[in-house]
């Protein structure tokens, strides 16, 4: 078999496995269950264990992974059209790039999204902001259209009240009041945290009669495809690095200043990622024991910063000290506003960013400013950024 070959067999393997392994995530976001395949795998049908008879009866079948299709192809279909934005916009360029391998991922045994994306290879140097520009923002625009239309669709198509009591019966009884009394007890549930555009939807796109409880959005496949097209659109924009963002900015004002832009913003995102993850009430206690280890706990964090920064700046001690200084804002700000807080759950994309994907972005050839229009569309995705940001992307009850 000829390399180009086995690649697109590669590639269509893996867009198969992703298929697959994001439909069963989504009927396992639509049903809260689990595959019954999986406790058969681990031997546990037939175990007396009333744990594990309860855990049998809940599993699902293919009705249910037929159902999960309402997920995996409108998320699918978002995240293929933002891959061949990046591909087509390539090709018109004459930069060589490959078809986009699909990531598929999926645990079994606890609830994922059934994949970590998709991505294309960019085979032969791209030599000048233009091109940088326009290949790293048709990605974001295309998707970003398409994951409108997927939303405008979920909020239109609103099933009714029964639609959530076939999933939790125990809700009927509340009738459309259900969210006033069914959480004051539970745990474990997750919402979905507004950014604009998802609030905006929520407004004045939704019938409010048929709107459902924040708690209970992940169930609406369409909707949380949706949501999740707009987050990672968010993330792609962050003007960092060879993120999508980055390339936008980088055509827009040109290496010297980028490298100067990226690693504030950087440190921004590190800032508010870590706030409130330590404070002055954490070492305020009695115990010299818990005090030391929340010591050696901050420590960690301060190491954990320092290796996020470490290849933005030319020496170890410059970014020890931005480490530092840093957590001493963190400090500061929760001082004297404790109620303020960010978002631990970006702490892993930060250390991703920092150690592999990089800060700063590489030279090019030819850098010619860019023209009026591409000015005005780096300004929309910046626009678009604002959008669809969520400070709280997930919140766990």
């Amino acid at each position: 078999m000829q390399s180009s070959s086995r690649t697109y067999l590669i590639q269509a393997l893996l867009f198969i496995a992703t298929l697959i392994t994001t439909t069963m995530a989504g009927a396992e976001w639509i049903f809260g269950n689990t595959f019954s395949f999986i406790f058969d795998f681990f031997g546990l049908i037939g175990n007396d264990s009333p744990e594990l008879k309860a855990a049998s009866a809940k599993a699902m079948g293919w009705s249910e992974f037929v159902r999960g299709f309402q997920f995996s192809i409108p998320f699918l279909a978002i995240l293929t059209i933002h891959e061949f934005g990046h591909y087509f916009t390539a090709k018109a360029h004459q930069v060589k790039v490959t078809l986009p391998y699909y990531i598929p991922l999926w645990f079994g045994i606890s609830q994922s999204i059934g994949t970590m994306g998709a991505f294309i290879r960019i085979t032969s140097v791209v030599k000048s902001r233009l091109k940088f520009f326009d290949i790293g923002i048709a990605g974001p625009l295309a998707g970003f259209f398409a994951a409108m239309a997927v939303l405008w669709y979920g909020f239109t198509h609103l099933p009714p009240l029964e639609y959530i009591y076939a999933i939790h019966p125990e809700y009927e009884r509340f009738g459309s009041s259900y969210g006033q009394f069914v959480y004051e007890n539970s745990a474990g549930n997750i919402a979905l945290g507004d950014n604009i555009l998802f609030w905006l939807f929520k407004t004045y796109v939704a019938d409010p009669a048929l709107l459902p409880h924040a708690y209970e959005m992940i169930h609406y496949p369409y909707i949380f495809a949706g949501y999740l097209a707009l987050f990672f659109t968010s993330l792609n924009l962050i003007p960092i690095g060879q993120l999508d963002g980055g390339h936008i900015l980088f055509g827009l004002i040109g290496k010297k200043k980028f490298d100067i832009v990226a690693p504030v913003l950087f440190g921004i995102f590190i800032f508010f990622a870590g706030l409130g993850l330590f404070t002055h009430e954490s070492f305020a206690i009695g115990s010299d024991e818990m005090f030391y280890e929340q010591l050696i706990y901050l420590f960690l964090y301060v190491y954990f910063i320092y290796i996020c920064f470490r290849r933005t700046f030319e020496t170890s001690a410059t970014a020890l000290m931005i480490s530092l200084i840093v957590v001493v804002a963190q400090f500061a700000v929760t001082y004297l506003a404790p109620e303020q807080e960010g978002y631990s759950g970006f702490l892993p994309f930060v250390f991703i960013l920092g150690r592999f994907l990089g800060v700063k972005h590489p030279e090019t050839e030819d850098n010619q400013p860019l023209d009026t229009p591409r000015i005005i569309l780096g300004i929309f995705a910046l626009i678009i950024f604002i959008l669809t940001f969520s400070p709280q992307p997930f919140i766990i009850l």
